[in-house]
């Protein structure tokens, strides 16, 4: 079934999306409590990180898809903040010297140019513990699910997930690659936290074994779709200043490979069967669906 990739008009959605995001950001800066002490250089530094302004496409990914499956907010709500926390520590980690060497996050300085490198290590190892701690002391859900869920967390994290792919990004990705290894390290490095956002979300509501894998699929195409996106921004003159641009200069990305046009029809591709796969387990107007077509503005 082909679903019409036709964006909604603004409506009560986009505003009642807004005020999740805000629910989000209050939740995670009560889940950070650092200390108000000027010289808590650590402290300072996951604020930064964890606090400045973002999308949160990570934790309304866990909420949107766990309540529509019949969860309560409240434990999603830390879910997703426990994966924007790995998700702010991957940042950090990605702009350092010795990884992408960035100077802008978000329209700011990065963490490593603020505070220095040494704090930067120190912040993303920080929010990688605070991450699993969240998960573990979410009171709201059984001893035994928190158990799988920081299981869940640990191999969308370690060697074999987001640690794997940001290697082969390093260590391979100056070098000529075929279609296949581009997409594995695009799968680990960006889609093993939105398979474990959605997962998360399937395990929570108890959903049923057809519905986590229709939703396993999903989250394998919203990672490559994300990078892709990601990779076309990086090359286009009219993105907005928000990070250092130019980055996959020299890289073996798909857009290098295929070239503009055949990668933007690779995404519409894989945005049209998300689309679908969330069609068959929520409905064809789900607020999943309706935020798929706002994390993509450029693709309309």
């Amino acid at each position: 079934m082909a679903i019409s990739l036709v964006p909604p008009q603004r409506d009560t959605f986009a505003d009642g999306l807004g005020a999740l995001r805000g629910r989000i950001d209050r939740r995670l800066a009560h889940l950070l409590s650092t200390s108000a002490d000027e010289s808590d250089l650590i402290g300072a530094a996951m604020e930064a990180a964890l606090l400045s302004p973002g999308k949160r496409v990570r934790p309304l990914i866990v909420v949107l898809a766990g309540c529509q499956l019949g969860a309560r907010e409240a434990p999603l709500l830390d879910l997703g903040c426990a994966l924007e926390m790995v998700h702010a520590a991957s940042l950090v980690l990605d702009d350092m010297p010795c990884m992408d060497d960035a100077c802008l996050r978000r329209g700011l300085p990065t963490v490593h140019v603020r505070f220095g490198e040494d704090i930067a290590v120190l912040t993303a190892v920080a929010l990688l513990g605070q991450a699993f701690k969240v998960i573990s002391s979410t009171s709201e859900l059984p001893s035994l699910l928190r158990a799988q869920l920081v299981g869940v967390l640990a191999d969308a994290v370690g060697a074999q997930g987001l640690v794997r792919g940001q290697y082969q990004d390093l260590r391979e990705g100056s070098r000529p690659r075929r279609v296949g290894e581009i997409t594995a390290t695009n799968h680990l490095k960006t889609g093993a936290l939105f398979a474990a956002a959605l997962e998360m979300a399937a395990q929570v509501a108890h959903a049923h074994d057809d519905v986590r894998m229709t939703l396993r699929e999903a989250a394998l195409e919203l990672g490559q779709a994300f990078q892709l996106y990601d990779d076309l921004c990086d090359g286009a003159s009219d993105a907005p200043l928000c990070k250092d641009l130019g980055k996959d200069a020299g890289k073996s990305t798909l857009v290098a490979l295929l070239g503009q046009e055949a990668a933007r029809q690779r995404l519409y591709g894989h945005v049209q069967r998300i689309a679908t796969l969330l069609s068959g387990v929520y409905g064809p107007d789900c607020p999943l669906l309706r935020l798929l077509y706002l994390l993509f503005p450029r693709l309309y």
